[in-house]
Parts: C-alpha cells; sequence; structure tokens
C-alpha cells in the first residue's frame, strides 16, 4: 500500500508564510504527478499547485507569484510554501500523488489525510 502523510499546517497572520511537507511511502515503484488541493468550509476541493516528476509546475491563478511547489524525487516528498498568505487562502490543504505502485498495472491517485491552515489575525 501507499500513504501519504502531510505536514506543517497552523495558524498564521495574513502576510505570513507556512510550509507545507508531504511524504509518500509504502510499495512506490514510481510516482508522476504530486500535487496540493485545498477546500475552504462550504467550498468544493480545488487545485492549488501540481508538479510533474520533471519539475514542471502549474499554479491557481489565486497563488501565482505567493507559493511554490517543490520535489525531491528521491525522497518522494513535496513540499508547499506559502508566503504573503491571505485570509482567503485558509481551508484545508490536501496532498495529492500518481502513483505507480508494486504490484499494480495502473498508476492510482492517492490522498492524504489533510492539514488545516488558518490564516487569521
Amino acid at each position: 500500500q501507499v500513504q501519504l502523510v502531510e505536514s506543517g499546517g497552523g495558524l498564521v497572520q495574513p502576510g505570513g508564510s507556512l510550509r507545507l511537507s508531504c511524504v509518500a511511502s509504502g510499495s512506490i515503484r514510481s510516482i508522476d504527478a504530486m500535487g496540493w488541493y485545498r477546500q475552504a468550509p462550504g467550498k468544493q476541493r480545488e487545485l492549488v499547485a501540481v508538479i510533474a516528476s520533471g519539475g514542471t509546475t502549474d499554479y491557481a491563478d489565486s497563488v501565482k507569484g505567493r507559493f511554490t511547489i517543490s520535489r525531491d524525487n528521491v525522497k518522494n516528498t513535496v513540499i508547499l510554501q506559502m508566503n504573503s498568505l491571505k485570509t482567503e487562502d485558509t481551508g484545508v490543504y490536501y496532498c495529492k500523488a500518481k502513483v505507480f505502485a508494486i504490484g499494480r498495472y495502473y498508476r492510482d491517485d492517492y490522498w492524504g489525510q489533510g492539514t488545516q491552515v488558518t490564516v487569521s489575525s
């Protein structure tokens, strides 16, 4: 099996920064795209940022210039550096990875359990 574990959420004031980490572990053969999604209260889950195995990135318009996604393919880790945080960035942040697991014939999407980010004064 494959597990994704996030860390780094918390409470921060507007304008502050947070760094989220997600580590994938288990029976992993390879990992394709890794990404971060968030879900605010009463809203649908939305894509925040995604990074391909080769390093190509894409961001939601609302976070461009403020958030940076990166990954370490050796450690199966994806990082989301969030700067200049706004109150509207509040939500539960989820890590997602498309994994080619040992014993599987297809790539599957795996999700972490989520980590709360609250931006408030």
